[in-house]
């Protein structure tokens, strides 16, 4: 789990390779998952700078790459800005580079997959705004659904009337905001414009009538954006995939499972399970590390803080009337007690009469139904670290 024992790996497929090692890694650990996105983009930079320092001729950079997926605008910036610090551009992948992540390996010039590493289709996802509703996180739609929605009703139910098709496009519009059509078509055209443009960015070309089936099928022919494109399926579709030696698939793997342990993808956070066993309202965890970007020279976490919450459902606006006769016991004449103490006596009194409306008011919270938990994450930030802090 140390920087070390990964330094090692690191510097061992290095030598295999004959390359430079930049890992970058979004975990997708349970209810935390992280993904590529923008604000990765400038430590990533940082990485190449510091690489380059420390040797000026770099002729390749192997990505190590884990992701579920993530925002399809940055996988170009990536890629074009890799090039700049080197002739080759390999990419290493251990198992998941789904999504964004394929529209990467799209850009290399290779791309290592392991035995267990994933492709996968590259349709993108957009928050989709429904006229009527205000859900919280908002529903997200594919962009190739709502294509092979009209498709279907053209080819599969043999609508081909141009008034029945208007009827089913009202029918579409009636339930999606036009902003949120008129993103469908511009995500529509910019997936395909970028898969070209990373396809054609590798130093050796692909003949176009290939580009235009690799980029079918991952936007239009695999009807799930769940399904996992193996190796000899990425072989198939025209990619450019090696399979790694055995020596460089042990390497591959065991850096893996150095990240998984170091960002906990196989212990889900449940906040139930915290809640209770601390018998507490509310939780809060923090320092959770998300993402990592690592190379020789330097090392940066992406970290949070998260705070869980019980949520009940407490009677809006509970009466609370106590009447309380607090005095002194009886027998007692307070005329005979010293003047001090019976100003004490006074203010204990008045205090306890203006706390206990407010324990009342906790205890009726504390003894309400449970009807789910509330949570919320704050403070997310790339942090560089040192080799002693992990």
């Amino acid at each position: 789990m140390s920087r070390k024992r990964r330094l090692e790996l690191i510097k061992k497929i290095q030598e295999s390779q004959n390359s430079k090692v930049l890992v970058y890694f979004t975990g997708d650990r349970r209810p935390f998952p992280s993904q590529i996105a923008e604000d990765a983009v400038l430590p990533l930079y940082k990485h190449l700078l510091a690489l380059k320092e420390a040797e000026p001729k770099t002729e390749r950079i192997d990505l190590f790459l884990y992701t579920r997926g993530g925002d399809v605008s940055v996988p170009w910036r990536i890629v074009t800005m890799i090039r700049e610090f080197c002739r080759d551009f390999f990419i290493l992948i251990p198992y998941k580079a789904h999504s964004a992540g394929t529209m990467i390996a799209m850009g290399a010039d290779r791309i290592v997959m392991s035995r267990k590493a994933e492709l996968s289709p590259i349709d993108p996802t957009l928050v989709r705004a429904v006229i009527g509703e205000a859900t919280v996180p908002p529903p997200e739609i594919s962009v190739e659904d709502v294509s092979s929605y009209i498709s279907f009703m053209r080819e599969r139910a043999n609508i081909t009337d141009q008034s029945a098709l208007a009827q089913v496009i009202s029918q579409l519009a009636s339930n999606l905001t036009p902003l949120t059509l008129g993103s469908v078509n511009r995500q529509y055209s910019h997936i395909r414009l970028v898969a070209r443009k990373l396809l054609t960015s590798r130093k050796e070309k692909i003949e176009e009538g290939k580009i235009g089936t690799i980029i079918e099928a991952l936007t239009e022919k695999m009807y799930s954006h769940g399904h996992a494109i193996g190796r000899m399926e990425a072989i198939e579709l025209g990619l450019p995939v090696d399979k790694p030696d055995e020596n460089l698939e042990t390497l591959i793997w065991t850096l893996y499972q150095e990240y998984e342990r170091l960002l906990q993808l196989a212990e889900p956070i449940d906040p139930e399970e915290l809640l209770t066993r601390e018998n507490k309202e509310e939780h809060t965890i923090d320092n959770i590390p998300l993402a990592i970007i690592e190379s020789i020279p330097k090392v940066d976490i992406f970290e949070l803080n998260s705070v869980f919450r019980r949520k009940r459902q407490v009677p809006p606006n509970p009466q609370i009337n106590i009447n309380m006769n607090l005095g002194l016991p009886p027998g007692i004449d307070p005329t005979k007690l010293p003047q001090n103490f019976q100003q004490v006596v006074q203010q204990l009194i008045g205090q306890i009469a203006q706390a206990i409306p407010q324990i009342v008011q906790q205890e009726i919270v504390r003894q309400s139904p449970i009807v789910g938990i509330d949570g919320r994450t704050f403070g997310g930030k790339w942090k560089e670290k040192t080799d002693d802090d992990n």
